[in-house]
């Protein structure tokens, strides 16, 4: 693949807490592709979290630079709020807007941000509720769903900003078992239409199953990365094989 096809190049991404005595991320360096689903998994405390929310400036690293599109997104001259558009993100908790619809929940940053008309904006929600199987949904409030709703409502609010890049940070981990299968699926649909994912998650099925490649964190570094057949099947690295046998 030429260089063209990187959308985000991560180099040597430090971030250090507490003036330094916690080492979250020790030289990190990855290459994001377009097209691509990255699946990183680890232990607790491995830094996969901290990884992901470096790459839209969430978490400003301590040293490293994040090009994002061909420009470093680091740079304090930057506007970052115009990359992180283009950067749809999905978190743990749905972070929805309790005081209001679904529908307004959706259009309230396309109508603000990307300057688009109200009903252009409803329109894309409808369109994308629909493609969720929460079209009937719209007029609801966030309370009246349950968290696998909220979850798949939060996954489509974010692709009504027409992100080039989706990241998900352990999406499911705050479900019911019997949810999670719901988001997994959305998240599935995403990835063989083509869009570039960065997944944070414990689900290991998802990771073998959709991922394009999986990186594997410990201690703040990247100890393993490879495609998932190969990753699973023949671990190189003790710590991996010691992780995979408590979570397989």
């Amino acid at each position: 693949m030429s260089g063209k096809d990187i959308l985000i190049q991560v180099k040597n991404l430090e971030k250090h807490f507490d003036g330094g005595s916690i080492r979250a991320l020790n030289g990190v360096s990855a290459d994001i592709r377009r097209g691509e689903v990255v699946v990183v998994i680890g232990p607790s405390g491995s830094g996969k979290s901290t990884f992901l929310r470096c790459l839209n400036l969430l978490e400003r690293p301590t040293e490293g630079a994040v090009i994002f599109d061909g420009v470093d997104i680091t740079d304090p001259k930057v506007n970052i709020d115009l990359h992180r558009q283009k950067m749809g993100m999905v978190f743990q908790h749905f972070n929805l807007f309790p005081h209001m619809t679904i529908l307004k929940n959706m259009t309230l940053a396309p109508v603000k941000l990307l300057k688009k008309s109200r009903e252009e904006a409803e329109a894309k929600a409808l369109t994308l509720l629909d493609r969720v199987g929460l079209k009937d949904r719209a007029a609801a409030y966030p309370s009246q769903l349950s968290g696998g709703q909220k979850q798949r409502i939060a996954i489509v609010r974010a692709l009504c900003m027409e992100p080039e890049v989706m990241l998900f940070d352990e999406p499911t981990s705050a479900l019911d078992p019997e949810m999670v299968g719901e988001v997994l699926e959305v998240m599935k649909d995403l990835a063989h239409e083509g869009m570039t994912m960065v997944v944070v998650t414990h689900e290991m099925g998802f990771a073998r199953e959709v991922g394009s490649r999986v990186i594997f964190m410990d201690g703040g570094v990247i100890l393993e990365e490879n495609a998932p057949e190969t990753l699973f099947t023949r671990p190189e690295s003790e710590r991996l094989k010691t992780f995979l046998a408590k979570v397989l």
